[in-house]
């Protein structure tokens, strides 16, 4: 008589394991994720996980490069049509879709790329694509950091959120210019979308102004 053969476990990997820590992050927050409860959820011993990853900060670190994977960087390509303002724009609306996606993993992106290979593709496509547009590599390396800043910022929470739906909290008395304040949270998308287009189309129309004082256009590589 043969004998079933015992169903298998799925191998040990390092995507298995990254895919597990980051559907932890993003249901319970950076605080969820240590080695016992990841050893756990994947049905393994706490040390096999050492075999793929020396502490719980690197799986943090991998976590988060999988988020900065998924930002587009096709319009930094040397042959993409879009002028450089275009394509910072539209990278923006990329970074911060896939940032808003994993809000918890926002803190750990905050940091910077590191060591991270994707995150160090996005600073790399950023920064060459602004010294092809004729930007000094000095005011390339500001845009770079300024658009990190403003985008992770813009991701680490909701202004809408901010204020509760109840309508007493805002007393005219007290506070005479929130008497909709109470209506933001119902409007969140709306709200912070809006916000951040606002804050975007600023930032890009000043660099537009120094760009154009500081003559950059006559350095474009060819």
């Amino acid at each position: 008589m043969c004998r079933m053969a015992r169903p298998r476990k799925p191998l040990l990997s390092r995507d298995r394991i990254v895919d597990t820590a980051r559907a932890l992050v993003d249901s319970e927050g950076l605080a969820a994720v240590s080695t016992r409860r990841l050893a756990a959820e994947l049905g393994v011993s706490g040390p096999s996980l050492y075999n793929h990853f020396r502490t719980k900060d690197e799986i943090l670190e991998a976590v988060a490069d999988t988020v900065s994977a998924k930002v587009d960087l096709s319009m930094f390509d040397a042959d993409d049509v879009r002028d450089w303002r275009a394509a910072l724009h539209d990278w923006a609306l990329s970074y911060r879709a896939a940032l808003t996606e994993h809000p918890h993993v926002v803190p750990v992106l905050a940091r910077g790329p590191g060591r991270r290979p994707s995150g160090l593709r996005v600073a790399d496509a950023v920064f060459g694509a602004m010294v092809r547009a004729g930007w000094p590599p000095a005011q390339a390396t500001y845009i770079g950091a300024l658009m990190r800043y403003f985008v992770t910022g813009s991701a680490l929470g909701s202004f809408a959120r901010g204020f509760v739906d109840d309508e007493a909290a805002y007393d005219p008395a007290d506070y005479p210019h929130l008497g909709q304040a109470h209506l933001l949270a119902d409007h969140q998308e709306k709200v912070d979308e809006g916000a951040f287009e606002t804050g975007l189309r600023a930032l890009l129309d000043g660099l537009g102004c120094q760009y154009e004082a500081g003559g950059y256009a006559g350095r474009r590589a060819g």
